[in-house]
């Protein structure tokens, strides 16, 4: 096989790219993953992992230099001195924000793997359903049962641990041990299921960090510092569990520091043929070829690839004869909610810290409830006592204030909603081509807001909050909705939807672009509609099915 040429290329090694290079390397596939940032290796270049927050000049806070450096990444928590190396440089990586868009990326190998927020959950036939249902959009052109094998999966290997509900709209799965609510959480979420008799329930997370040792990985420590690397594997990222499997197959060939420009597309045989790659060290352009690739590039970036594809063909690029490339963009919207403070417990407390919390599933718009919105919300949050920091104005000085900051303070609990965003088909990117970045490449445009829909949604998000946590006893409850904008969520989902007809849709039912068969989108850009649930387990077990297919149609000879 020439140096160049390849059975497969994945372009991407976050969540989605991770996935693809493992099932594609474990079916036998010689398999090319293109990086477009730095390589990041596991545990070697986790340089900030055992550093304590006292060892940052700062105390690991943001500094004014980093807010003039990092004018998008300023808007939210994810700015801060200890591990800024891992976002990308928004000066190297500019965008045109039409409406104000918060796009928070990570330009490395592993990719936001390393710093997400780690919640796993299942859709359910009412997430794969509501299209059609509520008559929005297209329809899924897949159904629970068509993934669930894959969730099964996807679960079984990465590691996740939860607890099993039975709950029609949170389907269980094939969890480790789940992690422990505390005393607070515990005494909360039974007074929420008793009161509402369990059409509402409060119950520990479903995340990706293992409470056992599993795949040779050793089980969360409790640190939480997992946006920092976690040298035991007690999270699922890239570093910690697909690249392993892929490398271990020697059919893995990693290449960092590599702009995949566009998908070359031989016409004659309406194929992909390869893609065209810029250095980003040296701007030096190379091609690969291979039978078929995978975008995984994350939602906007693998839009965009395409939207600069095969555009002597297609104007607006590689998969865009239906009009909706780029288009249908969803996030969640969130940062609203309702919080207050619980009395008693004052000689309990809970080990170490959690890296994870609560989780309320969604209840509006199911049961016979109704709403004059559509669609639903789940909550996270949880229980915990103040510590060292707090303020104590009656004792601000003296040995009795010390002695004070030495106990911890006072219970309070918290929970903020994440609701679903409709996929309209005005919230859309596109290249702006009088832009261009440090490589002279067009950047992307963002049009994008929430309607009168998610507005709506948001009221109930601080109401049902301060309603529950109010039955159930905490004191001095009050709502807040902190604003949002699209991005924010990290979620980004939609440009390149699967569908039932290439009319109306980018992707078929197997992830594959209509206008070219050998080519597939598994990343955030294929969602349908967005459902209220982190979609991250999704994006796994898309994955994972994808790849199946593609081998099995490789075999076939039909790519």
């Amino acid at each position: 096989m020439p140096q160049n040429t390849f059975d497969a290329i994945v372009v991407g090694s976050g969540i989605s790219g991770g996935w693809a290079a493992k099932e594609l390397c474990e079916k036998g596939l010689k398999v090319l993953m293109l990086e477009r940032g730095q390589n990041i290796e596991h545990i070697k270049d986790y340089k900030e992992t055992n550093k304590p927050v006292w060892e940052y000049p700062h105390r690991g806070s943001r500094t004014q230099q980093l807010i003039k450096d990092y004018p998008v990444l300023k808007r939210d928590y994810p700015l801060n001195e200890r591990n800024t190396s891992w976002w990308t440089n928004e000066k190297d990586c500019p965008y045109v924000e039409i409406k104000r868009f918060d796009w928070y990326r990570g330009y490395h190998v592993g990719g936001r793997s390393l710093m997400w927020g780690r919640q796993s959950y299942r859709w359910s036939d009412l997430d794969f359903n509501a299209n059609a249902k509520d008559g929005i959009a297209v329809d899924w052109p897949i159904r629970y049962k068509e993934i669930e094998q894959w969730y099964d999966h996807a679960e079984s290997f990465a590691g996740i641990s939860g607890s099993l509900e039975h709950l029609p709209q949170l389907p269980d799965g094939k969890f480790l041990p789940p992690m422990e609510m505390n005393c607070v959480e515990k005494d909360v979420s039974a007074k929420i299921k008793d009161h509402y008799k369990g059409k509402r329930n409060m119950i520990i997370g479903r995340v990706a960090n293992i409470t056992v040792p599993h795949q040779g990985r050793t089980n969360c420590q409790f640190r939480n510092m997992c946006d920092m690397g976690c040298p035991f594997g007690g999270y699922f990222s890239t570093q910690s569990s697909t690249l392993p499997a892929a490398k271990a197959t020697n059919n893995l060939t990693l290449i960092p520091f590599s702009i995949v420009k566009e998908i070359i597309y031989d016409k004659d045989q309406k194929k992909a043929k390869g893609v065209r790659v810029i250095n980003a060290e040296t701007n030096e352009a190379t091609e690969y070829f291979s039978k078929i690739v995978f975008l995984c590039a994350s939602t906007f970036n693998s839009a965009w690839i395409l939207m600069n594809s095969a555009t002597d063909i297609w104007p607006d690029g590689l998969g865009s004869s239906s009009g909706e490339l780029g288009h249908n963009v969803m996030d969640h919207h969130f940062r609203c909610g309702a919080s207050g403070t619980v009395d008693g417990y004052e000689d309990k407390y809970y080990y170490g810290r959690r890296p994870n919390g609560v989780y309320v599933p969604r209840f509006r718009n199911l049961f016979g409830d109704k709403r004059d919105y559509i669609r639903g919300f789940g909550y996270q949050g949880g229980a915990g006592r103040s510590g060292w920091s707090r303020e104590i104005a009656e004792m601000n000085i003296g040995g009795d204030f010390k002695d004070a900051l030495c106990e911890p303070g006072g219970w309070s609990i918290g929970i903020t909603g994440f609701g679903e965003m409709l996929p309209y088909h005005e919230n859309r990117i596109y290249l702006d081509k009088n832009k261009k970045d440090k490589w002279g490449l067009p950047v992307l445009a963002m049009d994008v807001e929430i309607k009168e829909n998610e507005y709506k949604m948001r009221k109930d998000m601080m109401e049902d909050a301060k309603e529950m946590l109010e039955i159930a006893g905490v004191k001095d409850v009050t709502t807040y909705d902190s604003g949002y904008f699209p991005g924010m969520g990290i979620h980004e989902m939609g440009t390149t939807r699967m569908g039932k007809d290439p009319k109306t849709s980018v992707l078929n039912s197997h992830n594959q672009v209509w206008d070219c068969q050998n080519v597939f989108v598994t990343d955030g850009a294929c969602m349908t509609s967005a459902a209220c649930q982190n979609p991250s387990l999704t994006y796994m077990a898309l994955t994972a099915r994808a790849a199946d297919y593609a081998v099995s149609e490789l075999k076939k000879q039909n790519l």
